[in-house]
């Protein structure tokens, strides 16, 4: 399934999101910043040169690309971004480095990856019990290994 969405370069250099296969469902997001310096254990704001505007009922969500994250230790800091339907300003991720070395990241490398999906509200409904279930108030690791 393919929507549309508008999308503005908020740079000159900016690169669009591209989706490196025909069945991706990330669109890969780059790096608008000259040659940036992580050093080990901190965070950079990355600049992507990019703004969409996303139909309401979309939601973007900002993911780590996995060779990134498993070769050079490099993620986003908040896990998952999330980019509103109402946002307009520029995407940028906030690239954590959890290795122990310094990496370089260069203008035009790939540096997360953004799937659009469909979400839903909710209207909270305060009550005083809620159903019960066979798991219950059971907490992590409540369902057992295995």
């Amino acid at each position: 399934m393919k929507i549309k969405v508008n999308i503005k370069k908020t740079d000159p250099n900016a690169i669009l999101p591209s989706y490196g296969s025909e069945f991706a469902a990330g669109a890969d997001l780059y790096c608008c910043s000259e040659g940036v310096e992580i050093e080990a254990g901190k965070t950079v704001l990355i600049h992507t040169g990019v703004a969409i505007e996303l139909p309401e009922g979309y939601v973007g969500l900002v993911y780590a690309r996995s060779g990134l994250a498993s070769k050079r230790g490099l993620a986003p800091a908040n896990k998952v971004g999330v980019i509103d339907c109402d946002y307009r300003g520029e995407i940028m991720v906030a690239l954590h480095n959890h290795g122990t070395e310094t990496q370089k990241v260069e203008q035009g490398e790939r540096i997360a990856q953004l799937v659009i999906a469909p979400y839903f509200t909710a209207d909270f409904n305060e009550v005083d019990e809620l159903s019960e279930t066979v798991r219950g108030a059971g907490g992590f690791g409540s369902t057992g290994r295995k």
